[in-house]
């Protein structure tokens, strides 16, 4: 099967617009995390790591959600040197909400209707860069940016395309944020992974772009490559995972042995770590599961909250970078182990020699996913 390189990537949040300046920024504990008091958003005072105005719906005929998107996109093929009307491309749209925003405001029209569905939001970005093909969507919870970057992955290794620009993005809204807090799912500080004192997720928004390619003549593919990635599913509830992790193993397992590679191999692992007591507990039994516990295991939700679409994306993209810089970062706000297995959990700057990657996932209705990255050795 053909090789799949890392051509390009590019990170906005509230901690840059650009990678360079979101990786800085983490290196040196940064979050985008603060309190709000918006009565529009919530009753309540909340935390959340927000962008500002600078993407506001204001600048018709594009919605705030699109102008993200293709903030993102844009840098991101600049960097690439790809020309996005190159019938040999595809882009796919990660995201769970999209353009939910608009049916908060009434009226709620056909045209609302229309522009509210996640293929138009698709077509409308992909025009703006004249892609030829018909971009794909994935929505699938918070697995979405893992999964799509899984489909570019097949599909260049299949031959179907030559490069492929993987967008993931989310926005949060009323009614995003009133949902999870409808589950008591939202912590009423920053979040903390892993640790013994977390009290829920912090949400985040924020928009990635990588762009994967299977010729390695690009500038910059000698760095990185996708080797697999593996999806599963538990069936176990609607929003609570599995409480044994055997199915998130699986997805571990299945992509390590597509990429060739052992437990030894991995130099740390990029976890999905939401924060919240049934998800960290699950995922410190699936990576016990997979005899990868003495592996250096970190999450970002305490610098960027949880992005939903866009968290595959932004936390790949990172991964991508620290394996080039042979940084792993710390767990922001973890002090002290809240799993009952061993976990590794990286808390302090770790620097080394770093060449392989695991970077997982998971989702509502109990959907897993992970992929293997590995460093080019020059």
């Amino acid at each position: 099967m053909r090789d799949v390189f890392v051509v390009a990537d590019n990170i906005v949040s509230p901690l840059g617009i650009t990678t360079a300046e979101n990786f800085s920024r983490l290196a040196r504990g940064m979050s985008g995390i603060q309190q709000y008091s918006d009565a529009a958003m919530a009753e309540q005072p909340f935390y959340a790591s927000l962008i500002n105005n600078a993407y506001s719906n204001s600048r018709a005929p594009y919605t705030r959600f699109e102008q993200l998107v293709m903030a993102s996109v844009g840098n991101a093929l600049v960097n690439s040197r790809i020309d996005a009307r190159d019938p040999k491309n595809l882009f796919i749209l990660s995201t769970t909400k999209g353009n939910i925003s608009l049916i908060e405001t009434p009226p709620v029209d056909a045209a609302v209707k229309q522009r509210v569905a996640l293929h138009r939001s698709a077509q409308v970005i992909a025009d703006v860069f004249h892609f030829v093909n018909k971009p794909l969507v994935v929505s699938h919870a918070c697995i979405s940016g893992i999964e799509a970057i899984i489909i570019g992955l097949r599909l260049l290794q299949a031959g179907q395309y030559e490069n492929i620009i993987v967008a993931g993005a989310d926005l949060i809204t009323r009614f995003v944020l009133s949902g999870f807090q409808s589950f008591q799912a939202i912590s009423p500080e920053p979040c903390r992974p892993f640790d013994a004192a977390r009290r829920g997720i912090t949400l985040g928004e924020g928009a990635a772009t990588i762009v994967l390619s299977s010729n390695n003549t690009y500038e910059g593919t000698s760095a990185v490559k996708v080797l697999s990635g593996s999806v599963s599913n538990d069936a176990n509830h609607i929003s609570g995972p599995s409480r044994t992790g055997e199915e998130l193993c699986l997805a571990i397992t299945k992509a390590m042995q597509q990429a060739k590679v052992t437990a030894g191999d991995i130099d740390f692992i990029s976890a999905h770590g939401t924060a919240t007591l049934y998800n960290d507990e699950m995922e410190a039994k699936a990576i016990n599961l997979a005899n990868l516990q003495a592996v250096p295991v970190n999450s970002l939700k305490g610098y960027y909250g949880h992005t939903l679409g866009a968290a595959g994306v932004i936390e790949s993209v990172i991964a991508v970078q620290s394996l080039k810089e042979n940084i792993v970062l710390p767990t922001l706000g973890y002090t002290q182990s809240g799993v009952t297995q061993p976990l590794n959990v990286c808390h302090t700057l770790l620097k080394g020699s770093f060449s392989h990657c695991l970077k997982t996932a998971s989702g509502f209705g109990g959907c897993n996913a992970a992929i293997v990255l590995k460093k080019q050795v020059a």
